[in-house]
């Protein structure tokens, strides 16, 4: 039986909040928050959290997605990739007393990761499956950014990273990246 108050609920948004809650609660999901670098540009940062799965494949099983699925819908498998990176990455920072943050400004410049050090350092990491083009794509990215920061205020990026799903080895380019 159901009361007229528990439609109530469920249209005002509140059962959906309980969800996200319950599943933070059970370790399902994770959010990764806003990262605010002091900058030259006056673009407004977003400042909302980004969530993400502790586990990428609790959705392709849930969508019974398989490995043929994905690999015909290059766009989707790039986001399972990301939340795959993503989860990896909060692995490294942790083991470098670090954090994880995304970065999103009102210009439409975003930055996947930032590997933010406790002791000031960070990283500038753009996340791509692969191919010359999204490389490329990632690095004007990351240099965008990375010519934002005012670094009077804080210090310069560490490093700026493309982190591919498909390549051959690592590697830094002339322009740093």
């Amino acid at each position: 039986m159901v009361r007229k108050n528990d439609y109530s609920k469920a249209s005002s948004g509140e059962t959906i909040s309980d969800y996200v809650d319950a599943l933070k609660k059970l370790f399902v999901l994770e959010d990764m928050p806003a990262w605010n670098p002091n900058l030259r540009s006056k673009a407004a940062i977003q400042s909302s959290d980004t969530r993400y799965f502790v586990d990428p494949s609790i959705t392709t099983s849930a969508l019974s997605l398989g490995p043929k699925d994905l690999i015909n819908d290059l766009r989707t498998f790039g986001l399972y990739f990301e939340s795959m990176a993503v989860r990896d990455l909060r692995t490294y920072a942790d083991a470098l007393s670090g954090d994880l943050y995304h970065y999103r400004d009102s210009s439409g410049l975003e930055c996947d990761a930032v590997l933010h050090r406790r002791n000031g350092d960070y990283g500038l990491i753009e996340i791509k499956l692969g191919g010359k083009d999204n490389i490329e794509k990632g690095a004007e990215t990351l240099k965008g950014l990375a010519d934002k920061i005012d670094t009077d205020k804080m210090k310069a990026p560490s490093f700026l990273m493309v982190l591919i799903g498909v390549g051959q080895y690592a590697y830094r380019r002339p322009d740093g990246v």
